[in-house]
């Protein structure tokens, strides 16, 4: 057997999925619950309603996917699924993340094709993305305790989020550039910390 993607998150004390088909049926229930982002929900399912991961095991699973490629909550589906099943959980995570959802937005473009002219479409859709801003800023809210067990320290982290707001936000610096430079400089904070914790 392979081994996990991601074998040091400590879920021993934490209940199981009872098995593939229960990740799929966890991840396909998100997924038609994420209308306007995924990452919310999956917060909600994964940590607080079914308690397969803490939020310090969240919020690590969420940073190791944000700097691989491909959307983020994909990375995340199929690192907890080869961490519980190997390579049948991670199919199983992503295949309920993406199967139902997948039929549904291409019903949805189908439709907006013929109404895209509407103003009362246009309006929701705008409405739609002030939702989802909501969403994400709910769930960073949600996960900030969890920078407690940070080995960087609280300072370093605010400072870290700070630099990360400014460059995108307020200079338009591409996102590639602030992962490998602000990105980078964390992960060798976090690991001066480490090695320093360790002597």
């Amino acid at each position: 057997m392979s081994e996990p993607l991601v074998p040091t998150l400590d879920t021993q004390a934490l209940p199981r999925p009872a098995g593939p088909r229960d990740l799929f049926r966890a991840f396909t229930r998100m997924s038609l619950m994420g209308f306007g982002g995924v990452l919310p929900v999956a917060q909600h399912e994964l940590v607080e309603r079914r308690r397969w991961l803490t939020r310090e095991d969240f919020v690590e699973l969420l940073s190791i996917g944000q700097v691989l490629p491909g959307p983020n909550i994909v990375n995340v589906a199929l690192m907890l699924g080869d961490r519980f099943f190997g390579w049948r959980g991670a199919a199983a995570a992503v295949g309920g993340l993406l199967g139902v959802p997948m039929l549904l937005v291409m019903s949805l473009a189908i439709l907006y094709n013929g109404f895209s002219q509407h103003p009362m479409v246009s309006g929701a859709l705008r409405g739609m993305g002030a939702v989802s801003a909501g969403l994400v800023l709910s769930t960073a809210v949600k996960l900030l305790p969890a920078l407690r067990k940070n080995p960087m320290g609280r300072p370093m982290c605010a400072l870290v989020a700070v630099a990360t707001v400014a460059l995108i936000a307020g200079w338009r610096v591409p996102l590639g550039w602030v992962v490998a430079g602000v990105g980078g400089g964390a992960c060798l904070v976090a690991w001066w910390a480490l090695g320093k914790q360790a002597r």
